[in-house]
């Protein structure tokens, strides 16, 4: 008797071939064409680099990357206190890919037209591979508007801010060519309100803007505590005022800046935030003193553009997942993709992925513009608005595409459980949906011609129906100032899916925009899968597909 006879229970078929090694860029029509048309093609070889990059080795850091998590060290072996967080291999060489291409910098030390767009191109690629290393790149990016507004600090950090090498020792920033900025704003008793905070700060010798102060008091939320330096809100005298706390005093010391712990959270595995306290902490007024929310607003369009960004990222790689699957795996003797109740599915997730790449381009147009009034008040509004919608839908369209898959969607194989875990970070960072819709108010009651500029950029409908009824509806809604905190949420929903519409149709692709228009304007379910008759489907499906030759 042969004991080898029963060994093989059966044949693996019907399985689909590996994505992993794809260029993210070549294989994304969408992105490509949403590139171009807001003047970011310049830059079409660097973001072909990096696809190749996110698709290939990016990807595999991050996995990598979130397998190791970040550990902290509160001691050394001798017994000192070095507050260290270490890292898997994987996430520096995600840091070092990153900087070193420009994520952090190239709209300020290349700002022509589509500067803006392209760097947008770039970390839309990044964060399909890896999310979690978003956090200090965006702090980085978005802290120069703020530390420019010091400028003998401005002269001492922005030349390593800007630089495009990446240096993770644990030593002062004169021993480093680049350098990376944190952010440790929120507390315990406040939260979003940091006029709540209690931290104090105390003048070393003399008071005012660029003057040393010791800060004593908690952050409950310090995101990636292993930057060079952070950008803090104190008490002073006069009230909340900005500062920039180092790592390290200028005599080379550690600063009185110590971890109580690393955050155990949902997602976002790969990046470490933590809890600290300062105990007088070394650090400098960055700004007027008493106004400390005023300066970081200065940053504060550049990270909600990159929680725009970084949602429609995920969206967009669960999308290719779903659609790669779908187009290898068969049901019943017929490729899925075919099918058509499959394909109700995709087209509507392609749609609701390249609304939000289409509204986020149209945004990274606005910051390359900010000298325009008109592109000024735009991006004033549409921060909160894009900020609020794109982040909202992510988390129920990666689940929707993580379905399409099957169990295989459910898998830590897979890219999707991580994509879903993420999802939701972005939609609490930087200001929840409600802090976000009570924005749109602000900016509409505070800002004299904000509300203009938006149904300026709206027009007429142009030349379709249902979306000039759309924005007719919108205007009586904004005119109706009763209850208007009540129904802030579905104003600027209606805001944005207005804004989505008009791209798409302005764009002149017909087959996505009247699908939009009819899906988001019209008759429709309440899930992704629910289009009306008439929808070109397959036309939406091939568009949204890999692109792999």
């Amino acid at each position: 008797m042969n004991p080898h006879k029963y060994a093989e229970t059966h044949e693996v078929t019907n399985q689909v071939p590996p994505l992993d090694g794809a260029n993210l860029y070549r294989i994304d029509l969408p992105l490509q064409e949403w590139v171009r048309r807001f003047d970011g093609g310049w830059a079409e070889q660097k973001m072909d680099a990096y696809g190749a990059l996110a698709g290939g080795p990016l990807l595999a850091a991050g996995f990598l990357a979130n397998e190791n998590k970040p550990v902290f060290k509160t001691h050394d072996r001798y017994g000192h206190r070095i507050d260290l967080v270490e890292f898997h291999p994987a996430y520096h060489e995600l840091m070092r890919a990153a900087i070193e291409h420009g994520l952090t910098s190239l709209p300020w030390t290349d700002p022509r037209a589509g500067a803006q767009v392209a760097r947008a191109g770039l970390y839309y690629l990044h964060a399909q591979a890896e999310a979690g290393s978003g956090c200090p790149l965006t702090m980085t990016f978005a802290a120069v508007p703020a530390i420019k507004l010091q400028p003998d600090l401005a002269e001492k950090w922005l030349p390593k801010i800007l630089a495009t090498q990446y240096d993770p020792r644990n030593v002062p920033m004169e021993q480093k060519a680049g350098v990376t900025i944190g952010m440790a704003m929120t507390e315990k008793q406040g939260g979003t309100d940091v006029r709540a905070n209690t931290t104090r700060a105390y003048p070393v010798a003399a008071n005012g803007p660029g003057q040393p102060y010791e800060l004593v008091g908690h952050k409950w939320f310090c995101s990636a505590p292993m930057c060079d330096a952070f950008l803090t809100l104190a008490q002073t005298d006069k009230g909340l005022t900005c500062f920039l706390l180092p790592r390290h005093r200028p005599d080379g010391t550690r600063n009185e800046f110590y971890v109580q712990r690393l955050k155990n959270k949902l997602g976002n595995w790969s990046n470490a935030s933590s809890e600290v306290e300062f105990r007088g902490a070394l650090a400098w007024m960055v700004g007027e003193e008493g106004r400390g929310v005023p300066t970081i607003i200065e940053m504060v369009a550049m990270t909600r553009f990159d929680c725009m960004l970084g949602s429609s990222a995920l969206m967009r790689q669960a999308l290719t997942q779903a659609a790669h699957h779908c187009a290898h795996r068969k049901v019943g003797g017929r490729v899925l993709a075919e099918q058509p109740l499959m394909q109700n599915v995709l087209a509507d997730l392609a749609l609701e992925s390249e609304a939000a790449l289409a509204l986020t381009m149209r945004m990274g147009r606005a910051l390359d513009h900010m000298h325009d009034e008109q592109e000024d008040k735009f991006a004033r509004l549409v921060t909160a608005v894009g900020k609020y919608w794109i982040c909202k839908r992510a988390p129920a369209m990666v689940n929707e595409a993580a379905e399409c898959m099957g169990g295989a969607g459910y898998v830590e194989e897979t890219i999707l459980p991580r994509l879903y875990r993420e999802a939701p970070v972005n939609s609490t960072w930087e200001g929840s949906g409600n802090v976000q819709c009570l924005d749109v108010l602000r900016a509409l009651s505070k800002e004299p011609g904000v509300l203009d500029a938006l149904f300026s950029e709206l027009g007429d409908g142009h030349g379709d129906a249902r979306l000039a009824a759309h924005i007719g509806n919108l205007k009586a809604a904004f005119a109706d100032t009763a209850d208007i905190q009540y129904r802030a949420r579905q104003l600027t929903e209606d805001v944005a899916i207005a804004l989505q519409a008009k791209l798409l149709l302005e764009a002149g692709n017909s087959t996505v925009s009247d699908a939009f228009i009819a899906s988001r304007l019209g008759e429709s379910g309440r899930v992704y899968g629910t289009l009306p008759r008439g929808v070109d489907v397959g036309a939406l499906v091939a568009r949204a597909m890999p692109q792999l030759s």
